[in-house]
């Protein structure tokens, strides 16, 4: 097995890794949605998400960890093979287009832009939040 067959199948990988997370994403959300799910980052004094609502948002998280995925599979693809400009060019169109998407379902799940802060209020409750990590 050479470099670009260990690289086309990385990339093939991960291409089926973000397809999965959006569809399992997309699987799990219904009964999470239905259970009640409610972001710890809602605005002080605003209402509880509606059933709609909670299911829009972590479908938007699914579908945006798997545009992640598929993204850096395009990149570790172009990069495998010899790269052209009509390669690059169209990695580039690639990109572009799901880097839109990406800030567009961060603006609908998050109701701000990735690079804006988030609300005092919502750090503060971050911060006082158990920490997972072990």
């Amino acid at each position: 097995m050479d470099f670009q067959h260990i690289i086309e199948t990385v990339g093939r990988f991960m291409d089926f890794a973000g397809v999965a997370i959006m569809v399992i994403g997309a699987l799990v959300s219904i009964p999470m949605a239905l259970r009640g799910f409610q972001p710890r980052q809602l605005p002080p004094g605003s209402e509880p998400l509606s059933v709609y609502r909670s299911y829009r948002q972590l479908l938007g998280r699914s579908i945006l960890l798997g545009l992640e995925l598929l993204v850096a599979a395009d990149i570790i693809r172009t990069v495998a093979v010899t790269p052209t400009f009509e390669s690059v060019g169209v990695l580039a169109i690639i990109v572009l287009i799901r880097t839109f998407l990406s800030f567009s379902l961060e603006l609908e799940i998050t109701g701000r832009w990735p690079w804006q802060k988030q609300p005092a209020t919502a750090q503060a409750a971050d911060a006082q939040a158990p920490s997972t990590a072990g």
